[in-house]
C-alpha cells in the first residue's frame, strides 16, 4: 500500500506544483508545455465585468477548490474604450487587478482579447463608434477596421506586459485568443475573409507575448496559432488540431447555455458535462475550459439583444457565486480522477480497443507501472458489462469509467456521489408602503420639443450611438375632420415599440430573439386639428453576432394612418427625434439627479406607462447575496445607488407561463447599511409595491449514494483487485454520503434519511420496501450541529442489513441553518 501512496503523492505534486507563476510556454502535439512540463489543464470562464472586484477573490478561490488550473476571461473593448482614445479600466473594468488576483491564488490565466468576442455582450464587444468610421467593414481585410483592432489589441498586450503578467515574464497568462469563432462567418467575406484571418494571426503573433495564441472554431487557424473547439461535445465533434504539432484545446465547454427573454432555462446535467470532458481527454485532449464556470450578471445595458440580465446562472458557480451542486462537486471529482492519470496521459503510448458494439477503451500505457484507461459506454439505454485486461466492469448508460492504474475505477461520469443543494429565497423587506414610493412621469415629446429633425425615418442604432436603448420618433399632422376612428400601422425592426397619440398610450408590441417585431396596428381616435404622434423605439441590447454587423438596422421603417376613405403614408415626412428618455438625461437614478427634479406621490398618475419610481431601503443584515424580486413589474431597468443592476423584462413569459428571470442581483458592494436609493424605470404597467428585497442562500443539502457508487476520489490509493480480495476495504474506500453546509451554517435537522431502497431522488423521495429503522438516528448522530459530515453506505454502519441480497442506497436530506 505504501508504494501506491507514494505514487499518488508524486502525481499530485507533479500536477499541482508551480501553478500560477511563469516560465516559458510552448506546445507540441500533446499539450501546452509550461516551464518544460507538459500539462493537462482545466480552465473556467469568469468574466471580470460580470461580477464585482469584491467578488473576484471568492470566485477564483472556489474555482481553484473545484480543481481548476486556469481562469479564462474575455476582454471587453466597448467597456474599456467607450469613446475613441478614452480608456476606462476602473472598478469592474480593472482587468489588471483581476489577473493579479488569479496570480495571487496560484492559478494560470487565459485572456481572449478578440477583440470581437460575441459573448452575449452588446455589439459583440465592439465599441459602436467604429460604425462612424468612413468605409469601415468589421472583421474583414479592411484597413480602417484592422487599424483600430490592432491599436486595441496592442493596448491590452502592452498593459499586460507592463505589469509582467505574461508567463514569459513570470506572470500567470499562459494563453491568449485572437478573433472569436470567425469560421462561422468567414465565407460571407469572400476573398477578404482568408486574408483578414492571416493578418489577424500574424498581427497577434508579432506582438511577441511569449505565450501561444488560439483561434476557436477556426479549422484553418494559421501556424503557429492553435485551432480550438467550442461546443458541448468536442470529444465527438472536434476534427482535431490542424497540425500534428498542435495540442487539442477546448476553449468553450458550455455548462448550460445563454438564455433570452421568453425562453425557459437550459439545464445541462453534471453527468453529461463530465462524460464529454472525459471523452475529450480520453481522445488526447489536454485543455478544457468551462464556459461559463461563473456567469454572473449583465449589469447596465451590456447584455446583447434579448439576453437576460442573469448570465449562465446554471454554471458550477451560480449568478451570485454560490455552489451549484452537484455540478461543481461532480466536476471536481472528475478533475481529481483525471489528474491521477496525468503521467501516463502525458508520456504514455496511446491505444484504443473495442469492448463491445458501443463500448471502447482508450488506454495510455507508459512503463510497467504507469497505465491509465478510459472505458466508454456509448449506449444511452442500458448498463453494459465489459471485460478489460481480464477484469469485469459494469458501465452505466452513456458513461465513462476512469481507471488511473488500468485496474481500479476511480470515477464514473454517470455516478454522482456529490451532494445536491437547494437555493432558497428569503424575503427580508417588502417595499409595499405607498408612503415610501414616489414617481416621476416620463414626458412624451412632441415634434415641437425636438431639436433633431429629418424628412426621413432615421435608423435607430446609428442615431442613438448606443447612448440609450430608446429613440423617440415624433411628427404632427392636421386632421380636417371631426373626431373619427383611424388605424395606426407602424412597421419597426426595433425590439419594442410604444405608440402614443396626443400624449396617450395607444399600444405596445415587441419581438423576440427568434422573431421580428410584428407591426403595431391599433385603432386610434384623432382630434379635429393638429394631432401629435410619438413613437418610442426600444432596443433590448445590440446584436452580437453575424457577418457585417455594421450593416444591421433597427427602428421605425414605415408609418401609415388609414382612414375610412384615405390612407396617409408618413414614411417620408417631417420627423422630430429625441435620443433617450428625459429621466436618463437628468440622471434621476442618482442621488444628485434625483434631488433636482420634482417627484410626485405614488399613484398621482392614472397611467403607469413610462414612469420612474423611487424609494429607499436598508441592506439586509448578514453576508448572503441580495436580490430584488421584480415579479410585480413589467419591463424596464433598475438602479441601486446610481448603479444599474440591469434590464428586467418580467412580463415576457416563457412557454410555461413564467418569467425568464424574476430575481435581479444587487451586489453587496453596491449597498450602504441604510437608505439605499432604488430607482425603477417601468415601461409598462408594473406595480412597484410588489417589489421585495430578498436574500439568496443554500438552505438544504442532500446526498443520494448507492453501494454501487465509487468512493470519493480523494480516498483513491490505486489498490488493485488482488489487494481488495485479500484486505477488507477500509472505511475511507467506501461510497459515502458527504454533506456540507455553506460557511456560517450548520446542519440543524435531518428532513429525510433512509438506508435501504428509498424511492425517488433528492427532489422527491419516499421510504421504499427496504429501510433500516436506524437510518435517522445514525445520520442525526453523525451530522446534527455540524457543518460537514460523512456517512458510509455500509450495512455495518447501520447496525445490520435490513434486506440481505438487495442493493442498498442511502438518501439523506438535511436543513442548513
Amino acid at each position: 500500500m505504501g508504494r501506491w501512496f507514494l505514487f499518488l503523492l508524486g502525481l499530485l505534486l507533479t500536477v499541482s506544483g508551480g501553478r500560477g507563476s511563469g516560465g516559458n510556454v510552448t506546445y507540441d502535439g500533446r499539450s501546452l508545455i509550461i516551464d518544460g512540463q507538459h500539462k493537462i489543464l482545466f480552465s473556467g470562464s469568469i468574466h471580470y465585468p460580470r461580477s464585482t472586484p469584491q467578488m473576484w477573490s471568492s470566485l477564483i478561490a472556489k474555482a481553484k477548490a473545484g480543481g481548476l488550473d486556469v481562469i479564462e476571461t474575455l476582454v471587453f473593448w466597448n467597456l474599456h474604450e467607450p469613446q475613441p482614445g478614452q480608456f476606462d479600466f476602473s472598478g469592474r473594468r480593472d482587468i489588471v487587478r483581476f489577473i493579479k488576483e488569479i496570480q495571487a491564488q496560484g492559478l494560470y490565466a487565459c485572456i481572449r482579447i478578440g477583440p470581437f468576442i460575441q459573448g452575449e455582450w452588446s455589439y459583440g464587444g465592439l465599441p459602436f463608434w467604429l460604425h462612424d468610421i468612413p468605409g469601415i467593414v468589421y472583421r474583414s481585410d479592411n484597413e480602417p477596421f484592422k487599424y483600430q483592432m490592432q491599436k486595441f489589441v496592442s493596448k491590452i498586450v502592452s498593459m499586460m506586459r507592463a505589469e509582467n503578467l505574461y508567463a514569459s515574464q513570470g506572470g500567470p497568462i499562459i494563453l491568449s485568443q485572437i478573433e472569436n469563432e470567425y469560421g462561422m462567418v468567414q465565407a460571407a467575406f469572400r476573398e477578404k475573409g482568408p486574408t483578414y484571418l492571416r493578418w489577424a494571426a500574424e498581427m497577434a503573433v508579432g506582438l511577441q507575448t511569449g505565450v501561444p495564441w488560439v483561434m476557436c472554431k477556426q479549422d484553418d487557424a494559421p501556424d503557429p496559432v492553435i485551432n480550438a473547439c467550442n461546443g458541448r461535445r468536442c470529444g465527438e465533434t472536434f476534427a482535431g488540431p490542424n497540425s500534428p504539432n498542435k495540442p487539442a484545446i477546448w476553449t468553450e465547454n458550455w455548462t448550460s447555455f445563454y438564455q433570452v427573454y421568453g425562453d425557459d432555462v437550459d439545464i445541462r446535467s453534471a453527468e453529461d458535462i463530465a462524460f464529454h470532458v472525459a471523452l475529450f481527454i480520453a481522445k488526447k485532449g489536454s485543455y478544457v475550459n468551462y464556459y461559463m464556470y461563473h456567469g454572473g450578471t449583465n449589469f447596465g445595458r451590456n447584455a446583447a439583444a434579448y439576453m437576460l440580465t442573469g448570465y449562465y446562472d446554471q454554471a458550477p458557480l451560480d449568478e451570485y457565486g454560490l455552489f451549484r451542486q452537484p455540478k461543481w462537486g461532480h466536476l471536481k471529482e472528475l478533475h481529481a480522477a483525471i489528474k491521477l492519470c496525468s503521467k501516463p496521459l502525458i508520456s504514455g503510448v496511446y491505444t484504443t480497443m473495442a469492448l463491445g458494439r458501443s463500448q471502447q477503451a482508450f488506454v495510455y500505457r507508459g512503463n510497467s507501472v504507469d497505465c491509465a484507461a478510459f472505458l466508454v459506454n456509448n449506449d444511452t439505454r442500458k448498463n453494459v458489462g465489459v471485460t478489460f485486461l481480464n477484469s469485469f466492469y459494469e458501465l452505466p448508460p452513456k458513461s465513462i469509467s476512469i481507471l488511473p492504474d488500468c485496474k481500479t475505477e476511480a470515477f464514473n461520469t454517470a455516478k454522482v456521489s456529490t451532494q445536491y443543494n437547494t437555493r432558497a429565497v428569503e424575503t427580508r423587506q417588502k417595499l409595499d408602503s405607498i408612503e415610501k414610493w414616489e414617481e416621476f412621469k416620463e414626458a412624451i415629446p412632441t415634434f415641437e420639443k425636438t431639436s433633431l429633425r429629418a424628412n426621413i425615418l432615421l435608423e435607430h442604432m446609428n442615431t442613438t450611438k448606443d447612448t440609450s436603448d430608446y429613440l423617440w420618433y415624433t411628427f404632427r399632422f392636421q386632421n380636417d375632420f371631426s373626431d373619427a376612428q383611424y388605424v395606426l400601422n407602424v412597421t419597426s425592426s426595433a425590439h419594442v415599440l410604444h405608440a402614443f397619440v396626443n400624449g396617450a398610450s395607444v399600444g405596445f408590441t415587441h419581438g423576440s430573439y427568434k422573431t421580428k417585431t410584428p407591426n403595431l396596428e391599433r385603432k386610434v381616435t384623432l382630434s379635429n386639428g393638429t394631432n401629435h404622434i410619438s413613437l418610442l423605439s426600444g432596443m433590448v441590447g445590440l446584436p452580437d453576432s453575424g457577418a457585417y454587423l455594421e450593416r444591421r438596422v433597427a427602428g421605425v421603417s414605415r408609418v401609415i394612418i388609414k382612414g375610412e376613405h384615405e390612407i396617409k403614408d408618413f414614411t417620408s415626412y417631417s420627423w422630430g427625434y429625441q435620443v433617450g428618455l428625459l429621466g436618463e438625461k437628468l440622471q434621476v437614478y442618482t442621488d444628485f439627479g434625483s434631488s433636482k427634479i420634482q417627484w410626485n406621490t405614488y399613484g398621482s398618475s392614472t397611467h403607469r406607462t413610462l414612469t420612474w419610481y423611487k424609494t429607499l431601503f436598508d441592506a439586509p443584515v448578514g453576508k448572503d447575496p441580495v436580490a430584488l424580486n421584480l415579479e410585480s413589474m413589467g419591463k424596464g431597468e433598475a438602479w441601486v445607488n446610481g448603479q444599474s443592476i440591469g434590464r428586467y423584462w418580467v412580463s415576457f413569459l416563457t412557454p410555461k407561463g413564467s418569467p425568464s428571470q424574476t430575481w435581479y442581483n444587487v451586489p453587496r458592494s453596491f449597498l450602504k447599511p441604510t437608505n439605499n436609493l432604488l430607482v425603477i424605470l417601468e415601461e409598462q404597467n408594473g406595480y412597484p409595491l410588489g417589489i421585495s428585497v430578498d436574500t439568496i442562500s443554500i438552505t438544504k443539502v442532500c446526498g443520494h449514494v448507492s453501494d454501487s457508487h465509487l468512493p470519493p476520489v480523494i480516498s483513491w490509493r490505486g489498490q488493485n483487485k488482488t489487494e481488495e480480495k485479500n484486505h477488507e476495504k477500509h472505511h475511507g474506500r467506501r461510497p459515502k454520503v458527504q454533506l456540507r453546509c455553506p460557511p456560517g451554517r450548520n446542519i440543524s435537522s435531518i428532513l429525510f434519511s433512509s438506508y435501504g431502497n428509498p424511492s425517488g431522488d433528492c427532489g422527491s423521495y419516499a421510504i421504499g420496501s427496504c429501510h433500516s429503522s436506524n437510518s435517522l438516528a445514525i445520520v442525526e448522530e453523525a451530522c446534527l450541529g455540524k457543518r460537514i459530515c460523512s456517512i458510509p453506505v455500509w450495512s455495518q454502519k447501520f447496525g445490520d442489513d435490513p434486506c440481505p441480497g438487495i442493493p442498498k442506497t442511502l438518501l439523506v436530506d438535511a436543513q442548513c441553518t
